[in-house]
């Protein structure tokens, strides 16, 4: 078996991100449909070329606004994976609110034929309640959470913790969490807005030298690790970050005894 996996990620949010900034203007949500139009494509031809598996995690409102372009994902066999239906952040929501939108998503899955077996938070966040109903609705597996970096775990359910009590471990949960961290994320590098102002125009230079260190970190001192690397379409999908992306494969490929996975295989490996 491979010393080191990699797990190549991309959150297609399409129009579904720029709901949860103050104003969603008309430029905005263009900026979500390049992500369908162009970036989509651009991404699975990378794929097809390097002949490599990815997990896309698609909100409920991508599917419904885009059904062609999450069609052609599915035509390409890569695994597809649940991301909320229009990509509001749980933490923010009532429990059932939360209930019922992780319900339209898998509503929305379901009419492409899809049964997620994992999840993303689209915020990267939970409720109180997030995790147990992961539990309840059958996923396998989470990619939201960091108190690993390279290791899968099992997340707990249940933990007390306040500024005047130390923490008081819940139970573990039967939820895999693989773990993703906000510096392989490209929306925090790259992505720039006017309110609130993000500068993101990093350049790719310096993502990759942060993507390959780390790569390089785990494939040397970690047996059996596993770095998740989280994407978005409309944020990668520019010519000079695919080339990027195409130049972080190529030096992880270089490494030796590594391979690519889609998080559904990933974790039929985990025991």
């Amino acid at each position: 078996m491979p010393n080191s996996t990699v797990c190549l990620t991309f959150d297609f949010d399409a129009l579904s991100v720029w709901f949860g900034y103050p104003n969603t203007s008309p430029a905005m949500l263009a900026r979500g449909e390049y992500g369908a139009t162009v970036g989509v494509p651009r991404i699975l031809q990378l794929l097809k070329d390097r002949q490599l598996p990815a997990t896309f995690f698609i909100p409920g409102h991508t599917i419904d606004s885009f059904p062609d372009v999450v069609q052609t994902i599915i035509d390409a066999g890569h695994e597809i994976a649940h991301h909320s239906y229009a990509h509001v952040d749980p933490s923010l929501q009532t429990p059932p609110e939360e209930r019922a939108d992780m319900e339209r998503g898998l509503e929305a899955l379901k009419r492409v034929g899809i049964r997620p077996t994992g999840f993303r938070s689209p915020s990267g966040d939970y409720s109180t309640v997030t995790l147990a109903l992961l539990e309840e609705f059958g996923f396998v597996y989470d990619s939201s959470l960091m108190t690993d970096d390279f290791r899968p775990y099992h997340p707990r359910v249940g933990d007390v913790v306040s500024v005047n009590e130390p923490l008081q471990k819940g139970r573990e949960s039967a939820i895999w969490e693989i773990p993703m961290s906000y510096e392989f994320d490209d929306w925090v590098h790259f992505q720039y807005n006017f309110t609130p102002y993000r500068n993101g125009t990093a350049s790719p230079k310096k993502v990759l030298e942060i993507w390959t260190a780390d790569f390089d970190f785990m494939h040397q001192q970690i047996q059996d690790g596993i770095l998740t690397i989280a994407m978005h379409p409309q944020v990668i999908g520019r010519g000079h970050r695919i080339q990027m992306l195409h130049d972080f494969i190529d030096h992880c490929h270089a490494s030796g005894d590594v391979q690519f996975l889609a998080m559904n295989e990933v974790v039929k490996t985990l025991k």
